[in-house]
């Protein structure tokens, strides 16, 4: 059975715990305060065919590229997140995206899915659990 294919541009429209998680990550507090206020896009690039994917995290504060193939561990750098470094993998877990984050924090990680033109992402470290969801943009 053929996996989804996550292409698109998505702007968010919801988001939940953000502060909490942030802190999680030892994100500042005048830094936390900012970054719940953006309202993030994604434009995501999926080649179903090879797994091929690029997450771009667009803001007016900082953008964040994320490149990857599905299945296939690489060294994500995390420095416009939080300064850190991490061994990642993203694998299907049905057809959601599921992401392991090896590093410095336990249990780091996300995952991401499609409900109609919705894109959810759970994103999780030490236990704390922030939603986010996106709407694609027509």
């Amino acid at each position: 059975m053929s996996k989804p294919d996550y292409s698109g541009t998505f702007h968010m429209v919801e988001q939940d715990n953000m502060d909490s998680y942030l802190a999680a990550l030892d994100i500042n507090f005048a830094l936390r305060k900012i970054v719940c206020l953006l309202k993030p896009s994604k434009e995501i690039v999926h080649d179903p065919a090879s797994g091929a994917m690029r997450i771009r995290t667009l803001t007016t504060f900082k953008n964040f590229n994320m490149d990857f193939t599905i299945g296939k561990e690489f060294t994500e750098d995390l420095g416009p997140v939080d300064g850190r470094t991490c061994q990642t993998t993203v694998s299907w877990e049905g057809d959601n995206l599921l992401c392991q984050q090896q590093g410095e924090k336990e249990g780091r990680g996300w995952t991401h899915w499609l409900e109609g033109d919705m894109l959810h992402l759970e994103m999780r470290v030490e236990g704390v659990v922030a939603k986010q969801v996106f709407k694609k943009a027509v």
